[in-house]
């Protein structure tokens, strides 16, 4: 794709590390990377195999497409709220987005029977929907109860699911295989290392990022509150300036799908005809 090139030439002859002269200078060069390195994430997933997929993408292809989208958009957002120094929203994004990679990069490396799993944990409460539904309740006779209801029957319809199909689903405690996330993310970096460094990446990572969603008494000490000599606390109506180091790891995080594992790899260039390998030396290695 000429997208590709353009990016490319950016940084072909370029003596990387050389005229980094201050801070500024580091950083301005950091945030015009990660801004192409969405960019080419972005130009991936338009990179479509005509022969797999001629038309639209199959549901065995659209679950992985549909999170591979999503992590460029979130990776754009991260560095849009960056440039405007406000790393609390950045930390909101990167909980979304390690768990979207992590997911992304576990479903390319299972077959058709796991997508479709996949696919049905998302029914959970649209289920609870339809039985509301059922029983008569008042908001599923209002306009917006119907809308939603009709969104709901359309795409059950469009997967030929009925509500008899997720025996599997409820048995599991609608868990993608049954697994929680840390099993799933420790299945996803077992590659890198130890059980036990998975485990404080973990903690260190998703865990302490799910406070920024779900909301805790030290993410509020982090992002708005600020401490009192005497030892109360005043509000902090203000956004917190970015670091640099704030982007890192969301970039880190949005390549794993593309570093773990041969089936991994057949499966990204099956879909989107863009080997894995070919995507890290463009964007995961130009420094």
């Amino acid at each position: 794709m000429d997208e590709f090139d353009a990016i490319m030439e950016k940084y072909g002859d370029r003596p990387l590390r050389e005229h980094f002269g201050s801070l500024d200078e580091i950083n301005q060069f950091a945030v015009q990377f990660y801004r192409d390195a969405a960019e080419i994430y972005d130009c991936l997933t338009r990179v479509k195999n005509r022969q797999r997929n001629p038309l639209g993408y199959s549901l065995d292809d659209a679950p992985i497409i549909g999170l591979l989208v999503r992590i460029w958009k979130l990776l754009k957002e991260t560095i849009r709220y960056h440039t405007e120094n406000n790393a609390e929203f950045i930390a909101i994004f990167q909980r979304t987005l390690l768990e979207t990679a992590v997911t992304a990069t576990y479903l390319l490396k299972h077959d058709a029977t796991v997508l479709e799993d996949f696919r049905k944990c998302s029914y959970k409460d649209r289920l609870r929907i339809l039985r509301d539904a059922k029983n008569g309740s008042a908001f599923s006779k209002t306009k917006a109860g119907q809308r939603l209801l009709r969104s709901v029957e359309k795409k059950m319809s469009l997967e030929g699911f009925s509500e008899n199909d997720f025996a599997e689903q409820k048995k599991n405690k609608w868990k993608l295989q049954g697994k929680s996330f840390l099993e799933i993310f420790t299945e996803v970096y077992s590659e890198q290392g130890t059980a036990q460094i998975t485990e404080q990446m973990y903690r260190c990572s998703f865990g302490i990022m799910s406070e920024s969603v779900h909301c805790s008494w030290n993410d509020s000490m982090d992002w708005c509150l600020q401490r009192n000599e005497d030892g109360t606390f005043s509000i902090y109506p203000f956004f917190h300036p970015a670091d640099i180091r704030y982007i890192t790891p969301s970039y880190l995080s949005a390549m794993s799908p593309t570093h773990f594992g041969s089936n991994a790899s057949k499966r990204m260039i099956g879909i989107t005809r863009c080997s894995s390998i070919g995507l890290r030396r463009r964007i995961g290695t130009s420094i």
